[in-house]
């Protein structure tokens, strides 16, 4: 074998050289077999040197970027990682309408509970369920004013007025109706005056004539009247008859109408003479007064009647009050008791 055969032959034999490592997602390019004899390549020109940089002011410092709001725990014993929730800048968003919510339900029931503690106390104990009282039976009457004296005139107790004279107008001293009471129009005349006939027929027919001549030499005045029934059914009729002292008007009741024990002269629908009424507080009288109160007791006939008279200097009252069945004697005695404050 000649030199020239061998050495193509040994040309042909030679391995090629490795394929060199391609870059991910790039095709590898395949390198040339080194072919003894064959020039080098060229070595790669070095890049000129960079010019000096010109006095260029600094850039602005550039905001770092955010990091990632959700960063998964640090693996500790290679377990199964829980992601936590994201808390992005709409979670603030998110916990901003919460309170708003919550704040605006707190004003809320403030403002109901306000409004339901405000008409709680507006009310009346006895409107409020589960506040509410039972009744004692008492009536609701308006509150009481005293009348206006004319000018110059004096209290009837005061020491400058020894007959102990009410100079207000006898009207403006009677009780007034309390609420729900229906009016006695038999009673209504001017100025609630009425003839001394009507008074006179709340007694025993047999007895009128002389209680009218006795009231005739006894001095007299005028009568005022009024009279009310309630949804009960309970009557009252109240009489003030003025005297023109207070010598005379206790005179009268002395000698017909008062008593101690029992009532001297008995009103219509009673057969006997009523007996003192024991249920009424002696504590109960208005100062410069004397009551008598009787209350019929067993009711003889249909209806239960009470009856009281009232001496306060040149007044003397009658309080009547009667129901069918039985009177009740807190309503009563309330109306005695106010009456009795008026005058005294």
């Amino acid at each position: 074998m000649t030199d020239e055969n061998r050495t193509a032959s040994e040309a042909s034999e030679v391995p090629s050289a490795p394929e060199a490592a391609s870059a991910p997602g790039r095709p590898a390019a395949p390198l040339a077999p080194a072919v003894p004899g064959a020039p080098e390549a060229a070595p790669e020109r070095e890049a000129p040197p960079a010019p000096p940089a010109a006095d260029v002011p600094p850039a602005p410092p550039v905001a770092a970027p955010e990091a990632d709001p959700w960063v998964p725990p640090a693996a500790l014993d290679g377990s199964q990682q829980v992601a936590a929730a994201p808390t992005g800048p709409g979670g603030g968003r998110h916990r901003l309408r919460a309170v708003l919510r919550w704040t605006a339900a707190i004003v809320a029931f403030a403002s109901v509970g306000t409004a339901v503690a405000y008409g709680i106390i507006r009310q009346e104990r006895t409107d409020v369920p589960g506040l509410s009282t039972l009744s004692d039976g008492r009536w609701a009457y308006p509150k009481l004013v005293k009348p206006v004296l004319p000018p110059g005139a004096v209290q009837p107790f005061d020491e400058q007025n020894p007959g102990r004279v009410h100079y207000a107008d006898l009207a403006a001293l009677l009780l007034p109706a309390p609420a729900g009471a229906r009016a006695d129009t038999s009673l209504k005349g001017s100025g609630q005056r009425v003839p001394v006939g009507r008074f006179l027929g709340e007694y025993p027919e047999e007895e009128r004539a002389d209680l009218e001549q006795d009231l005739a030499d006894g001095g007299l005045r005028h009568v005022v009247a009024r009279g009310w029934t309630m949804p009960d059914s309970t009557s009252t009729r109240i009489y003030l008859l003025r005297f023109h002292s207070a010598g005379y008007a206790e005179q009268f009741a002395t000698e017909h109408l008062g008593g101690y024990a029992e009532a001297e002269l008995p009103v219509n629908g009673v057969e006997d003479r009523a007996p003192v009424d024991d249920g009424y507080p002696a504590t109960a009288k208005a100062p410069k007064t004397d009551c008598y109160v009787y209350d019929e007791s067993p009711a003889a006939g249909p209806a239960h009647v009470r009856h009281a008279y009232i001496a306060a200097g040149d007044t003397l009252a009658l309080i009547i009050q009667e129901r069918k069945g039985r009177a009740h004697a807190v309503p009563f005695h309330q109306t005695v008791v106010l009456q009795s404050q008026l005058l005294g």
